[in-house]
């Protein structure tokens, strides 16, 4: 099977996965200075603007390259539903999509845009699949995924030192977005990091008047699929070896709808 490469993995980063998309032994052209002698991140400077501008871009990258289920599909319907009644949060406008892909993940960009894998539609509640969505917004509004985008630029960058090109982030090639995927692999979001976005779920959960235990229940679930064997616990599995916070998360968040009930 070909390999697909993520953006910002559901509750825990960025790893491989065996999916849809074939990424290829692509060669980033940053088109950054990249000043002789010194490593290469430390050469290269990136705005906001720079950063947004490549969101876009890989957003647009991603739903090229994977099947995106149709609005009026029972999966799109479901979706949208889950969805109807925050349109934006904090200012930034939200848009939605599923790739029909099984895998159980999600993810999100900076600019806005939340996708959803079908196999996390099916193994998921609807609160549950909510719970999911307020985690990856904690991300984009805590600029998790802002420094997440960056590191992984700085990372395609620096496997490419060949001498100064440009001072500026131009439009990124289809081979560069490529590589810029394969970069976001070994992306991990801190512990902390993790937590503030398990925080912002739980709190999201409450202002949407769905089950407080739902993010709890998404990570229990996601733990037990590690353990029931197969292709799909295997997956599950990677993600844990290098994210083995999972269990702990879930505890830590049951103990806060816990006390919602005393």
């Amino acid at each position: 099977m070909r390999k697909l490469f993520m953006c910002v993995l559901l509750l825990a980063g960025t790893l491989t996965l065996q999916a849809q998309i074939k990424i290829g032994k692509m060669k980033i052209d940053t088109k950054k200075a990249i000043q002789a002698g010194k490593d290469a991140a430390g050469a290269i400077t990136l705005s906001d603007e720079d950063i947004a501008n490549m969101s876009q871009e890989y957003i647009q990258w991603m739903d090229t390259h994977n099947k995106v289920a149709a609005p009026d599909s029972e999966l799109g319907k479901r979706l949208a539903k889950i969805t109807a009644n925050f349109p934006e949060i904090e200012g930034l406008k939200l848009n939605f999509a599923i790739y029909e892909v099984v895998d159980v993940n999600a993810f999100a960009c900076g600019d806005g845009s939340i996708r959803i894998f079908a196999g996390l539609m099916e193994l998921m509640t609807d609160d549950e699949v909510l719970a999911v969505i307020g985690h990856e917004i904690g991300h984009v509004v805590h600029q998790d995924t802002k420094h997440a985008m960056k590191n992984a630029y700085l990372r395609s960058a620096a496997k490419n030192v060949a001498g100064a090109v440009s001072e500026t982030a131009s439009k990124l090639t289809d081979s560069q977005l490529g590589a810029l995927a394969e970069a976001f692999m070994g992306a991990q979001f801190s512990q902390k990091q993790e937590f503030a976005a398990d925080d912002y779920a739980f709190d999201f959960c409450l202002q949407q008047k769905v089950d407080p235990y739902a993010m709890s229940k998404a990570l229990t679930k996601l733990v037990e699929l590690s353990n029931t064997g197969g292709e799909k616990a295997s997956r599950i599995q990677q993600m844990f070896s290098t994210h083995p916070d999972s269990e702990a998360r879930a505890a830590r968040l049951k103990e806060r709808a816990d006390k919602l009930q005393k």
